[in-house]
């Protein structure tokens, strides 16, 4: 690892956030995951005085070794990747599709995203900082034998399992990405010592067609797995309702040693390849409410990914500014201007898009989070309080939680 952050007498960092231009080589082409995504994230956050502030440790990754990759991932796999990575017409293993097509150096480039989140779970375990950040990881569908939904290697799954055989005894994982979590539920399903949760599109409505309420953990981890399905069209006040209704519940009863989020951007209301109609100040205060949760019950130790977001200008950028902000101990207030000089750049890298002239996606707004109103029990004629109330009657008994007393 190279580690950018100062060394004699300087006080101790609070978070570690991975970065290198390396990690922008995770390229499928023409492709909706497109890295500049992370390229316009990480020149927002500078911009914005995000990276250079006290506390702050920057570190390179290296790339994860086959050890750390099969902590997740089969041999045939991995032997798989390597083949498509110097031999285009390699197919199987979910390669070769339109979802994962395959590209030079892709097990180099995959693996090296894999290492930034191991490093980034090491440095809240064992290492200096108590929170970690690797916006460029999160991809949360691969499968141990095959790849899934633009993911090749699942990062999010190997980097718990590193901290689990490092002594974790209990870690809860939040995955905000409108795509249900299917990955790192599959691999953790059976795992008394992992909390899955994951609010999503409804899968009726989307990519991958898992994450029902019923599906609430395997024989020797019941209530291991907590599902939101959510609406098309769900806005900010349902989705915080439908959080709060189950996110701090859950994760309070689990009581983990660690927060773990996968922070996909995909929500937002101008992602084009779903339809939730989130904005970007929901998403900063989903942040919000995860940092909360980290330091009420883990002791503030927090693992933050980024993951889906497919509004390359308008939304990613931003949310996950917000995420790098709030992860290295200050907010940025919504109404910030989005300089001149990032909007720029923005415009350079993706003529198609509109850079935000702000932070915010209301005009004028003040720093106060989203209002939302509190859920409440009962047969509810609203779909996002119905969506509540199966998550919770389906997995709230196995949590030692009454599905119907919002106090939980």
């Amino acid at each position: 690892m190279r580690d950018n952050a100062d060394t004699a007498g300087a006080a101790p960092p609070q978070t570690t956030v991975m970065w290198a231009p390396e990690l922008l080589r995770y390229d499928f082409g023409d492709h909706p995951l497109n890295p500049v995504r992370v390229e316009l994230t990480m020149a927002l956050a500078r911009e914005l005085g995000v990276l250079d502030r006290p506390g702050v440790r920057l570190l390179a990754p290296t790339p994860a070794d086959d050890a750390t990759l099969r902590l997740v991932h089969t041999d045939d796999y991995l032997a798989a990747v390597r083949a498509a990575s110097v031999d285009p017409a390699v197919t199987g293993h979910g390669l070769n599709t339109a979802d994962d097509p395959v590209f030079p150096q892709m097990h180099e480039a995959s693996a090296l995203i894999v290492g930034a989140s191991v490093a980034a779970a090491q440095a809240v375990w064992s290492g200096p900082t108590r929170r970690a950040v690797n916006i460029a990881g999160g991809l949360h569908h691969a499968m141990p034998d095959h790849a899934s939904g633009f993911c090749v290697y699942n990062d999010p799954a190997i980097a718990i399992r590193t901290l689990l055989d490092a002594g974790a005894e209990s870690i809860a994982y939040v995955d905000v990405d409108v795509h249900h979590g299917d990955g790192v539920q599959h691999v953790f399903y059976d795992d008394p010592r992992v909390l899955t949760i994951s609010l999503h599109e409804s899968p009726y409505a989307l990519f991958p067609g898992t994450g029902f309420p019923t599906e609430t953990g395997g024989e020797r981890a019941p209530g291991s797995a907590v599902n939101v399905a959510l609406p098309p069209g769900t806005g900010d006040g349902g989705w915080l309702r439908a959080f709060h209704a189950v996110v701090p519940g859950a994760v309070r009863a689990f009581k983990p040693q660690l927060l773990v989020t996968q922070c996909g951007a995909d929500a937002h209301r101008a992602d084009p390849l779903a339809d939730l109609r989130l904005s970007v100040d929901c998403q900063r205060t989903a942040y919000l409410a995860l940092e909360q949760l980290a330091e009420t019950v883990c002791g503030g130790r927090w693992l933050a990914f980024g993951g889906g977001g497919y509004a390359l200008v308008e939304a990613v950028p931003r949310a996950w500014t917000h995420l790098l902000a709030i992860l290295t101990g200050t907010p940025i207030e919504p109404d910030t201007p989005t300089p001149a000089t990032w909007r720029a750049l923005a415009e350079a890298r993706c003529p198609q898009g509109h850079p935000p002239a702000t932070m915010s996606d209301f005009p004028g707004a003040a720093a106060a989070t989203v209002p939302h109103r509190p859920w409440d029990p009962g047969e509810p004629a609203d779909a996002v309080d119905r969506a509540v109330l199966a998550t919770r009657r389906a997995v709230f008994p196995l949590l030692g939680l009454d599905p119907y007393d919002p106090r939980d």
